[in-house]
């Protein structure tokens, strides 16, 4: 089966990297060469930690990365499985969706891995909505193991299963879910976030003091430490997404301090800079 990567950001980058040690051939393209340049680096620079740390050895590597092709034209994009990590804006996704319909076989099976979009209202823009699935990885993606499959109102069981068996061959632990707001795991978390951000804005606690209180608490990460890793811009899009969702339920409600943060273009680690520096 051959695969493709819409989206050369790091968490498409880090999907393609589980692709392809996984042994899938698997095309990473995005419109910005320079985009599909860094992904490719992002992807030689944490198999070469992975070999270092004894993950992975030398043939493993090599092995991958003769699996690994690169484009930023759309032209190339035709696969058995074509997965969309691109920006979180469902007219974004149909868009793309749309244009690949003209040029791949009708057994195409289209994947999103939206954080909160509907999959049903992304299918209701295709001319074959029954190749639509979801499949939500977790940042960073070669890492974190689960996965959430989730089907729309016109997703055909069978592209749900072939996407669930997929993730399963990436020995991932994939999960069915229906396609509610936020699905599971960021229907959950959401609120992880909205109330660090409400305890900062308060004044209650800093930055710092939050993170690590949850942290001494069990977490593997703070909220703010937690969102400069997935990227500020990107949390703060599923939350507006969830809360419109949700029917502007007050629970829901986005933060203006991360909005300001996003509006700054102070993205979290990619950036330099997020709720912490890391310029220095």
């Amino acid at each position: 089966m051959k695969v493709a990567v819409a989206g050369a950001g790091v968490m498409g980058s880090g999907i393609a990297m589980c692709s392809i040690l996984a042994g899938y051939e698997t095309l990473l393209f995005d419109i910005r060469e320079e985009a599909v340049a860094k992904g490719k680096t992002y992807i030689e620079k944490e198999l070469i930690k992975s070999l270092q740390k004894g993950r992975l050895n030398q043939d493993q590597v090599d092995s991958a990365l003769n699996l690994l092709n690169c484009t930023h034209n759309k032209q190339d994009l035709i696969a058995d499985l074509i997965l969309e990590a691109v920006l979180e804006k469902k007219e974004v996704k149909i868009e793309l969706f749309s244009a690949l319909e003209k040029t791949n076989t009708t057994s195409t099976i289209f994947a999103t891995n939206t954080s909160s979009i509907p999959i049903t209202q992304i299918g209701a823009g295709l001319l074959r909505p029954e190749n639509l699935v979801g499949i939500h990885f977790f940042n960073p993606a070669h890492i974190m193991k689960l996965v959430e499959i989730i089907s729309g109102v016109a997703t055909d069981p069978m592209v749900a299963n072939k996407a669930f068996d997929w993730a399963i061959s990436l020995g991932k632990a994939a999960v069915y879910a229906k396609d509610a707001p936020g699905f599971i795991v960021n229907r959950v978390a959401r609120h992880y976030y909205v109330e660090g951000l409400k305890i900062a804005e308060e004044q209650v606690a800093d930055f710092k003091a939050i993170d690590r209180l949850c942290e001494s608490a069990g977490f593997k990460m703070g909220p703010f430490r937690l969102m400069d890793l997935i990227g500020v811009e990107t949390n703060f899009s599923v939350t507006s997404s969830m809360y419109q969702q949700f029917h502007f339920d007050p629970k829901f409600r986005p933060s203006r301090l991360q909005q300001q943060k996003a509006d700054a273009g102070h993205f979290g680690r990619k950036a330099g800079k997020g709720f912490y520096n890391y310029e220095e």
